[in-house]
């Protein structure tokens, strides 16, 4: 991709309207675009990182057997009257409709589950979506982070017993932690103990991000590590017993019930007589984009990780077009995803551009370079140079020098 082809453009200055920083950051870098408070567009290169997000989740969704369906957003009155949730204050409602906007989606899974599920040889079975959300949020001031409208993965689990649901409930929260580490939040984030809410009379565990933009406050035992979220109010750690606690603010990023048979009794969903056991799964997929933003940046721009980064490579050209353009298509034969800075800019309007969108090696190609390269990793403060060769005959990552 050359940035002449872009749809979106970058920003000098930071939007005026927005208080949070992904929010700030991604609009000035045109990955994102303010449609109203808590309403995003996702422009080309915010859907390129969302979409590499979901990528991650899928694959190691697969890794727990989960199968991938997409339900409705539009969602009937009557399906909610059943478990006594139509009036619940998130929900948007059509006028003069009996159908509301689609925030959560156990109401709908599980009366499709039972119609599918009919013996003992279909259990156990999970299945999920990954589907836009929407919430009436009061307080949509935190860009990403908190939206009206947002991208969110639920996976739900159906099970004949609750020892089975324990055993699925261990598989996904270390499916869940490799998908944070594979976005690089493996070291920001815990797995969180916290209370049911509106899906469960029991607890609930989270996956709380840290980042002083987070609106919860977690509890961090000092000795063992355990983390509890503060709504709990526990004066000693409920692992090791110290009460030596830190405190941090942090962003949720994802969480996991034991819905138990709460949803099945509504929707008289028994096999042999038993009430179906059910978990639930839910990942936000666009506020981890924002947690990402928020917890990876400097002064510059954003610093994204690997795996979620739109490109591999911002490639710079100065004074050798020629060169460069031929260098392009080398890497992207290799199988790297370049964007192509081929603008009539100034060197440091390219690199103050490089830097704001974070991709994670700039490289760049003058007259002086020669048969070698200047190369960049986004959060590292040196420049090195590397012979053209090396880079095509070697993956990134893997030289020594960098």
């Amino acid at each position: 991709m050359k940035v002449s082809n872009l749809f979106s453009k970058t920003e000098k200055k930071e939007p005026k309207d927005e208080q949070s920083l992904n929010a700030k950051l991604l609009i000035k870098a045109g990955f994102i675009d303010k449609l109203s408070a808590g309403i995003y567009s996702y422009l080309p290169l915010g859907l390129k990182v969302i979409q590499n997000i979901e990528n991650i989740v899928r694959e190691e969704l697969r890794k727990v057997k989960a199968e991938e369906l997409l339900m409705p957003g539009l969602l009937p009155k009557h399906n909610w009257e059943k478990t006594g949730r139509w009036e619940i204050k998130e929900m948007y409602k059509l006028k003069e409709e009996d159908f509301g906007l689609g925030w959560t989606h156990e109401e709908i899974i599980t009366p499709l589950a039972k119609k599918f599920l009919k013996s003992e040889k279909d259990f156990p079975k999970s299945i999920y979506q990954i589907q836009t959300k929407y919430r009436n949020e009061k307080r949509a001031k935190s860009g990403l982070l908190r939206g009206r409208e947002f991208i969110m993965k639920d996976l739900y689990s159906f099970h004949l017993s609750e020892k089975d649901l324990d055993e699925y409930y261990k598989e996904v929260k270390i499916a869940y932690a490799e998908i944070f580490k594979r976005c690089g939040l493996k070291d920001h984030t815990y797995f969180t103990l916290a209370g049911g809410g509106a899906f469960t009379k029991g607890y609930s565990h989270e996956f709380q991000t840290i980042t002083k933009a987070g609106e919860d406050t977690i509890l961090i035992c000092q000795k063992c590590g355990f983390a509890i979220n503060t709504e709990l109010k526990k004066d000693k750690c409920l692992k090791c017993a110290s009460t030596d606690f830190r405190e941090e603010k942090s962003i949720e990023v994802g969480n996991i019930f034991k819905l138990g048979t709460k949803f099945a009794e509504a929707f008289n969903f028994k096999i042999n007589e038993e009430y179906v056991v059910m978990g639930c799964y839910g990942l936000g997929i666009s506020r981890l984009l924002g947690a990402i933003v928020e917890v990876f940046n400097d002064e510059n721009g954003i610093i994204f990780p690997k795996e979620v980064a739109p490109f591999d490579i911002y490639l710079i050209d100065i004074n050798a077009r020629k060169q460069a353009n031929t260098f392009y298509n080398e890497l992207k034969e290799k199988g790297y995803n370049v964007l192509f800075d081929d603008r009539d800019k100034s060197p440091g309007e390219k690199f103050n551009d490089a830097d704001l969108l974070g991709i994670p090696y700039r490289i760049v190609i003058s007259p002086k370079t020669k048969d070698a390269v200047e190369i960049k990793k986004r959060e590292a403060k040196n420049i090195k140079l590397i012979k053209k060769t090396l880079i095509l005959e070697q993956k990134l990552d893997s030289i020594k020098t960098l």
